[in-house]
């Protein structure tokens, strides 16, 4: 975002009135989409990592003048969890947790723009999956990205017993992304659900073949071209079996991927390549 244009909206936002405040976040708001669309395009990790985290911060800015503001919800959800997932649960666990939490919170917030989830986030499952049968297709974004965060959270704090607890309104909210558009955002729901099948150990519900068939669905959906699935596939699949060579094949699949076989996200193949670098280089810790 241009800098004149941050200055611009930020003067309007300390110097005006409410409703001028609201303008200028409603003519923001396209340009920080814009800004994402833009940095899902970017290749140079440390660039994408400096600007998202900037854009954050002027994120929560817009926040607090329109804490109602679903684009801004959105936009601050996933991209909290997003920088978790990229930038930050590879080298800080407790930072990521934080990252994946207040991601969580935000994806709250945007439900409860939501007719659905208006009153409150209902504490009790079958309360919560109630409400879940009340939303709509347009709403898989405000669904997937706040599972997502919620799920990142859980993946990485396996210890808390408020972790195992809040497993089962995750799976309903990616069932439901599964069910309104099992395509979006390159079938990621299924990654969700190969993580849990492959990490669990097989007394506490874990499956190796559920989580392989999830991860290829994740494929098959993104036409071979989300290459993240491979590294997940290493992780959750070959890692379980303890078979090594079909670690790496899956890994050397992202190795030879080119950052152009998603033109349009080349940001989260170049972080599937870290991750799989990362994963290559644990090993020997893993079998």
């Amino acid at each position: 975002m241009p800098r004149s244009v941050l200055g611009v909206v930020f003067l309007l936002l300390v110097l005006s009135g409410c409703s001028l405040q609201k303008l200028a976040i409603k003519s923001a708001t396209p340009i920080f989409s814009s800004g994402v669309e833009a940095l899902y395009e970017e290749t140079d990790l440390q660039l994408a990592e400096q600007a998202i985290a900037s854009n954050l911060k002027l994120l929560e800015g817009l926040y607090k003048s329109n804490p109602k503001n679903r684009d801004v919800l959105l936009l601050l959800t996933q991209g909290y969890a997003s920088y978790s997932l990229g930038f930050v649960e590879d080298d800080s666990l407790a930072r990521a947790q934080l990252f994946y939490l207040r991601a969580r919170d935000y994806g709250f917030k945007l439900l409860r723009t939501t007719s659905a989830f208006k009153d409150s986030i209902p504490q009790r499952e079958q309360l919560f999956v109630d409400r879940l049968n009340r939303l709509k297709k347009d709403e898989v974004p405000a669904i997937f990205w706040t599972a997502f965060a919620w799920g990142g959270w859980i993946n990485l704090s396996k210890d808390d017993p408020q972790a195992i607890f809040d497993l089962g309104k995750v799976k309903v909210l990616m069932n439901k992304v599964i069910e309104l558009d099992e395509g979006f955002f390159f079938g990621s729901a299924h990654l969700f659900f190969g993580a849990v099948s492959g990490a669990l150990p097989k007394m506490l519900g874990g499956d190796p073949e559920k989580a392989r068939q999830h991860f290829e669905r994740s494929l098959a959906l993104s036409n071979d071209k989300f290459v993240l699935a491979y590294v997940y596939l290493a992780r959750y699949y070959a890692q379980t079996l303890l078979d090594e060579d079909l670690f790496d094949q899956y890994l050397q699949k992202v190795d030879e991927a080119s950052l152009e076989i998603l033109p349009e996200n080349k940001l989260i193949t170049a972080i599937a390549k870290e991750k799989a670098r990362r994963l290559k280089e644990k090993k020997a810790e893993l079998f």
